[in-house]
């Protein structure tokens, strides 16, 4: 990836600018990628100033908790190709880990769903001003209808959520999404035996299962993630997900 005067030029380039990716980031990503994530940064912080999209902007809360830990889980799993993918991310929010996913694997072609009119908005200005390679649709919808619809029900290689919600909840958002051969990524924190007794309730009425869990301590003292890997084991019946606020006020974990 990167070669020592590489580091050192874009070292010198970040001191300039004020913006000091960690090393563990300069390990794993390209110039081009790199450059890309400095962009996504400067727009986001413009956008703040109008419209509050996330308050994990600057140095390490930015590129370790945001960029780093978005990008984590395909850069563990080198042995699975995750590039030319369909690729959904639930509740979007400010683009995190969709817009990370986007930027490092140029060529899958990338959904973003939020229910918030605010943050997909944003998420539109974001689209426009990073130029991306890959075909980047934003849909500004609940999940619950989205996810009913024949033209993207069972179509999807990749599915992720982070910060929506707990893992039995966001199963039933994920699972009628993936094809066959899917994988649905669940970025939790704290993970417990009671939560992954829930996830297990819910996956089994969802007919999917637990295929990977991935534990992390984030670099910089950024905390702990847990990273579930989740699949479908058949169809997902008909009925899930259910309608609007039912998945949440009654987890199928319960």
């Amino acid at each position: 990836f990167y070669t020592k005067e590489k580091k050192k030029k874009f070292n010198l380039n970040l001191k300039m600018t004020q913006i000091k990716p960690s090393k563990e980031i300069l390990d794993l990503l390209s110039d081009k990628e790199l450059r890309i994530f400095e962009k996504l940064q400067s727009i986001i912080k413009e956008l703040n100033k109008v419209s509050n999209i996330t308050r994990l902007t600057e140095g390490n809360d930015y590129w370790i908790s945001q960029v780093y830990d978005s990008i984590w889980p395909f850069i563990e799993n080198k042995n699975k190709k995750f590039d030319q993918k369909k690729y959904i991310d639930i509740g979007s929010g400010g683009g995190f880990p969709g817009l990370a996913y986007a930027i490092t694997h140029p060529n899958s072609e990338i959904y973003l769903i939020d229910s918030s009119n605010k943050k997909v908005k944003a998420l539109n200005k974001i689209k426009t001003r990073l130029q991306l390679n890959n075909k980047i649709s934003i849909i500004n919808q609940r999940i619950e209808s989205f996810a009913h619809e024949s033209s993207f029900r069972h179509k999807f290689d990749i599915c992720t959520t982070r910060a929506v919600a707990s893992p039995d909840i966001v199963s039933e958002y994920i699972l009628p999404l993936l094809n066959t051969e899917g994988v649905g990524i669940l970025f939790c924190g704290k993970w417990t035996s009671e939560i992954e007794e829930r996830l297990n309730k819910s996956l089994l009425l969802l007919k999917g299962s637990i295929q990977n869990i991935k534990k992390l301590t984030l670099p910089q003292n950024k905390g702990e993630r847990n990273i579930i890997f989740i699949k479908p084991n058949g169809k997902c019946p008909d009925i899930y997900p259910r309608e609007i606020g039912k998945p949440a006020k009654y987890p199928l974990g319960n």
